[in-house]
């Protein structure tokens, strides 16, 4: 996550999503409310494009807080309406980052579609599809694990600390359960959890494994270590991470189990794409990585708890700012 006030050169994440909601009023004129990250690259602008047709009335309302920017303005428009008409996001690619965007249509329905710098517009549909919902938050959930690397780094340790395929599997789906269960409780508000302290412990969380694997080697069955049992309370803890990243861009009401699910998905499909490669390759190495000179072997033990301890501190620094 963020914490500071320039670029990083170690982020645990990209830069927040930003969110444009765009409500169509009776007389066909439009109330916006862009929320975007105060963070972003240098020199680059990011600004939503309405259709052609819609003018602004008065001045935008401009608030900011320590890390976001929300900016509500009003438009008249002419023409018959949203539907068919193109809506997107300019600054997209320069910034690195997605947009959820959501539409209230004047007859009452919701449209809500995630841009991204790849595909940075959308055309309003006439009736919006329960598959664009799962398809944009299940590219949500892969992107998110595939660019978090504390959460990346914590599976890359359970991989170095298991030497089996069987506790391995066990003990990731011991994580899997336990952010599954957490992130869904605070998705939907029963558990809340203030996220910057649960930032600390994530990183905690992967300095506690890099320690645990300066003491010991893989091991087939580790019965003392029970690493399913680390698995999943840990596990509980990044659930409420990966909420964090869900909170910045909700979930659509009347679609919420189903974004829900396919944002849970999303995560899981990326976890697979960034185990998968890791385990085949250690199966392929097998006895190969005995034979490695100590200190090899331990340079990615040491540089995963490098990087922990750096996050530990820099974002301690930012809670207790």
């Amino acid at each position: 996550m963020l914490a500071g006030s320039g670029p990083r050169i170690a982020e645990a994440h990209p830069l927040a999503p930003a969110l444009l909601e765009i409500t169509e009023r009776s007389d066909g004129g439009l109330d916006t409310r862009f929320k975007t990250s105060r963070f972003r690259a240098r020199g680059s602008a990011l600004e939503p494009v309405l259709p052609e047709g819609c003018r602004p009335i008065g001045s935008p309302e401009i608030r900011d807080s320590d890390t976001s920017r929300i900016t509500a303005a009003s438009f008249e428009c002419s023409g018959s309406g949203l539907i068919g008409q193109t809506i997107s996001i300019e600054g997209l690619e320069e910034n690195r980052i997605d947009a959820l965007v959501r539409i209230e249509l004047r007859d009452g329905r919701r449209v809500q579609r995630v841009l991204r710098p790849s595909a940075s517009s959308l055309v309003v549909p006439e009736r919006p599809r329960a598959l664009d919902v799962a398809k944009s938050y299940a590219a949500m959930g892969i992107e998110h694990i595939l660019t978090g690397p504390d959460h990346l780094l914590f599976v890359f340790g359970l991989v170095l600390l298991l030497g089996g395929l069987r506790p391995l599997l066990l003990t990731l789906t011991a994580f899997t359960v336990g952010h599954s269960v957490t992130l869904s409780l605070a998705a939907i508000g029963w558990v809340r959890f203030p996220q910057q302290p649960i930032e600390v412990l994530i990183a905690g969380s992967v300095l506690v494994l890099a320690l645990r694997l300066t003491r010991s080697e893989p091991t087939e069955v580790a019965p003392t270590a029970l690493p399913w049992v680390m698995g999943s309370v840990f596990g509980l803890l990044h659930g409420l991470g990966f909420a964090g990243a869900l909170a910045e861009v909700g979930l659509p009401e009347g679609e919420i189990p189903l974004a829900l699910f396919s944002f849970n998905v999303g995560i899981e499909l990326g976890q697979i794409a960034f185990v998968v490669p890791i385990a085949i390759l250690r199966l392929r190495l097998g006895d190969a990585v005995a034979n490695w000179p100590g200190w090899v072997r331990a340079v990615p033990v040491y540089v995963m708890g490098s990087l922990a301890a750096f996050w530990c501190i820099e974002r301690s620094a930012v809670l207790l700012r």
